[in-house]
């Protein structure tokens, strides 16, 4: 399991860009540990008390593996950023990095000194990306939000309660979706801004809203909102088997077509209930019980054998351990194995593989404060003496 070895002596598409990561919980470590994946030099500045999803489950032997696999590949420095002097230390730090990431709430970055109009009057070549619910404009800007949160206020769960027969209620949420999309989104923009200063030789801020990712994505349903009155469009629904579900997407003609084949009822394909995609779209949910009464009778691996063979488009639902033990995943190298204080474990790189650069978890995961003396005495050139009046003032852990 794995990228190859071939593709791990690869370069980084980003080996000679330096980060200070600000950031904490997920949709900013989430963009910081995409960067580290890609090479970049991440050191994460943390609290006395670190990160708190240092401590969150699960935890062995003290090490989170949820930590981990929001961490991997950054190295830790304990700053008290309540202290003086450890914001003349980001201050001297800043001119030997490209990217400054945070995720707290707008305005706390400004009250200690070190917003973008700080930073970048330090460093012009400085790429800021603040990570927010809301954005840091607009009236809703200095409100407290979560993802779960974010998705109630983005509209995404009232619509998919929507798209649930009979719910009288919003579904629970334990996904943490807009922070993973939120994170992904700010990964896209850092990269546009450093091709940006390639060319201009000027860095920038980046403002990157949660709500605004939520809302991005509910593609259809925005437009439908503005154009209601319209056919309901088709909804795809688990299909009940012998031993769980499976989801089935015949979408095209072709598909419906290859469905009536693998079913054994060929018939299906003249059904002028389906002939044409406006009959099929009113009809959809005709169809999908005529294909569940033929799925019920059969496992959920069954099902899905005999359906793929034809062509047609499904899954069968699965559980994590099945989908960390899945073959195609294991050939595409989609896992990668990092260690910590609590033994190894496997954590998904990134989703993209590219021919030229390695793009995969890096096997560090740093002891809270772990590389604080080697930041100090490699970038700014400290000594014993210095680092110890530093940790004798409360600045450094």
């Amino acid at each position: 399991m794995g990228i190859d070895k071939a593709a791990q002596a690869l370069p980084g598409a980003l080996d000679d860009v330096r980060v200070l990561d600000f950031t904490t919980v997920m949709s900013g470590p989430f963009t910081t540990r995409l960067l580290a994946d890609a090479g970049a030099d991440v050191v994460k500045i943390e609290s006395f008390e670190g990160d708190q999803v240092r401590a969150r489950p699960p935890v062995r032997d003290g090490f989170s593996a949820y930590f981990g696999a929001l961490n991997a590949g950054k190295r830790s420095i304990v700053l008290n950023l309540k202290s003086p002097a450890a914001i003349e230390l980001i201050k001297a730090l800043i001119v030997k990095y490209d990217v400054v990431v945070e995720n707290f709430r707008p305005g706390v970055m400004r009250r200690l000194g070190l917003d973008y109009a700080a930073l970048s009057a330090i460093n012009p070549r400085l790429i800021y990306c603040a990570i927010s619910g809301y954005g840091q404009t607009g009236p809703k800007a200095q409100s407290p939000a979560y993802a779960p949160v974010i998705h109630a206020a983005s509209g995404f769960d009232v619509v998919n309660q929507r798209y649930q027969d009979g719910a009288q209620r919003p579904a629970t949420g334990g996904v943490f979706v807009a922070d993973v999309l939120g994170g992904a989104y700010a990964f896209g923009a850092i990269q546009m801004a450093l091709y940006q200063r390639e060319k201009t030789g000027l860095g920038q801020l980046i403002d990157v809203s949660m709500l605004d990712a939520m809302v991005g994505m509910l593609v259809f349903e925005g437009q439908e909102a503005q154009f209601p009155g319209g056919n309901r469009r088709p909804l795809y629904k688990p299909l009940k088997t012998l031993d769980g579900f499976i989801m089935v997407a015949p979408t095209s003609p072709r598909n419906l077509e290859q469905l009536a084949i693998a079913a054994g009822h060929p018939e299906w394909a003249q059904d002028p209930r389906f002939r044409t995609a406006a009959e099929l779209n009113r009809n959809w949910d005709a169809l999908l019980a005529l294909t569940e009464a033929w799925t019920a009778s059969r496992t959920s691996d069954e099902a899905e054998q005999i359906l793929s063979a034809h062509g047609v488009p499904c899954g069968r639902y699965r559980d994590m351990p099945e989908v960390l033990a899945d073959e195609h995943l294991v050939a595409r190298g989609t896992f990668g194995e990092i260690s910590d204080g609590g033994g190894t474990h496997w954590v998904s790189n990134p989703p993209f593989r590219m021919s030229g650069s390695r793009a995969e978890a890096r096997d560090l995961v740093s002891k809270l404060g772990e590389h604080g003396e080697e930041v100090l005495r490699t970038d700014l050139g400290l000594d014993d003496e210095q680092i110890a009046a530093l940790r004798h003032a409360g600045a450094l852990g």
